[in-house]
């Protein structure tokens, strides 16, 4: 029945004067009978259908057992023996996993995913010359194959080919500016060849990115002036950055340099200046953050927040501001966690946990 046809049908009823009693409608001579059902799909389609979905949402086990049924129900089901492999990866049976690839290559040469996945997984059993062939087989079928040539990146680098491994990272990033780990693997391998110049912009780009570890180098860069101009300022805030996202070096270099500022250990006074000067002006610098504001001397961004009501921002730059050793926003800190305020409770976990890490960290006393 035509769009038409229906959209005139519906308008007549709504025209129509409802009888009080209709006589059911008669089938005509050229009634036609109902459509039958849709045939369910076979049983390996569905299999494969459910171990893919159960891929997807990272559910490996139970994902191989449907991949696994696919595939004996129907042996030629390519897609459903590949994805096998994915899962058995996926779940650390490297061998079965390999295995499982290469019986799908031995039926279909020319399957490039499953070529693509046997060499991840050769490249995770470190044989290197193995995952190498396969990859460069890959790119002979489809050189614009990001991930092989991501992952060739990082056999080249573990076969001593450094400058192989650039190619490709480069090579990737020409294809997809957008692909941030091989910006970050591109930059580390430049960092390892002592081309500092060259890696620290690399850096950045993923750090701006939000690349959690290249936030991390790009602090590091700025420490100490490697390809770019020294700024421990800047080094603060992105060390700052790449902590908030768990990278555990850039929490230990906040550290070392805080026990610096506070004239802890065998640093020169001249260093203890440098430090102290570099956290006040990154304090400073959170204002920049939000415009709407007006900075004085003697407040905190965190206490600025709160008098406008916004709880959340101001607890979470109270902490910075504290971490980056402002004692206000340290006392502000301890009054919000024993007292609380409209919108934050009392005891509010963020707060106990900057407490308990500062407290190990000697910049206050523990909590009772």
């Amino acid at each position: 029945m035509s769009r038409l046809f229906l959209l005139l049908v519906l308008a007549l009823l709504g025209c129509a004067t409802v009888p009080t009693a209709a006589p059911p409608a008669m089938p005509g001579a050229d009634a036609r009978p109902p459509a039958p059902p849709e045939p369910a799909p076979p049983p390996a389609a569905s299999e494969l259908e459910r171990g893919q979905a159960l891929l997807a949402r990272g559910e490996m086990a139970a994902a191989a057992s449907a991949l696994r049924e696919a595939a004996r129900l129907q042996p030629d089901l390519i897609a459903a023996r590949t994805d096998l492999g994915r899962a058995l990866y996926a779940l650390g049976d490297l061998d079965a996993a390999v295995e499982e690839l290469r019986a799908v290559l031995r039926r279909q040469p020319d399957a490039v995913d499953a070529r693509l996945a046997l060499a991840t997984a050769l490249v995770a059993r470190q044989e290197w010359p193995a995952a190498r062939e396969e990859l460069e087989r890959v790119l002979r079928a489809q050189p614009d194959r990001l991930e092989a040539r991501y992952v060739l990146g990082v056999v080249r680098y573990a076969r001593g080919d450094a400058a192989g491994a650039i190619e490709a990272y480069r090579r990737v990033l020409a294809l997809d500016p957008s692909q941030h780990d091989a910006r970050y693997n591109l930059a580390l391998v430049l960092k390892l060849a002592r081309r500092e110049a060259e890696a620290t912009p690399e850096f950045l780009a993923a750090a701006q990115a939000g690349h959690a570890r290249a936030q991390y180098f790009a602090g590091t860069a700025y420490a100490a002036g490697l390809g770019v101009e020294r700024s421990l300022p800047a080094a603060i805030g992105w060390w700052f950055r790449a902590a908030e996202q768990g990278v555990a070096q850039a929490d230990e270099a906040l550290i070392q340099l805080r026990q610096v500022a506070l004239g802890r250990g065998r640093s020169a006074p001249a260093e203890r200046q440098a430090a102290e000067q570099a956290f006040a002006e990154y304090r400073a610098g959170l204002w920049q953050h939000f415009p709407e504001l007006v900075a004085t001397a003697d407040d905190t961004l965190g206490a600025a927040l709160l008098r406008q009501g916004r709880v959340g921002e101001a607890v979470a730059m109270l902490i910075r501001e504290a971490s980056a050793l402002s004692q206000p926003a340290q006392r502000q800190l301890e009054t919000l966690y024993e007292h609380g305020v409209d919108g934050l409770s009392a005891r509010d976990p963020r707060i106990l946990s900057y407490m308990n890490s500062a407290a190990a960290e000697g910049l206050r006393p523990p909590l009772r």
